[in-house]
């Protein structure tokens, strides 16, 4: 199973978690409520899980609200990433390179 980077881009206007897989950077702005770019986010990482499994890391130097919230968030996001994975392998629909 492969690690992929998330980190926390902190500035004043507002703040981002970015998951960084591969060459791509998805960014979940935390300041915004914007469920349809979450879900956007969500399907553009399913793409990647069809090539295989992988989880985030978040990698932060600063213990403050973002961090905490961005670290459950993180965890939730593993979590169902194993689940689809599961469902995709279980039901045929990964790559045929990886069976």
């Amino acid at each position: 199973m492969e690690i992929h980077k998330a980190i926390i881009e902190r500035n004043t206007a507002e703040a981002t978690l970015k998951l960084l897989v591969g060459t791509d950077e998805l960014n979940i702005v935390l300041t915004d409520d914007k469920p349809n770019e979450v879900k956007s986010v969500f399907n553009k990482l399913l793409l990647h899980l069809k090539n295989g499994e992988f989880e985030f890391e978040l990698t932060d130097d600063k213990e403050d609200l973002y961090f905490h919230i961005c670290k459950e968030y993180i965890i939730q996001l593993n979590s169902e990433l194993k689940s689809t994975y599961t469902e995709l392998r279980d039901n045929g629909l990964l790559n045929e390179s990886l069976l």
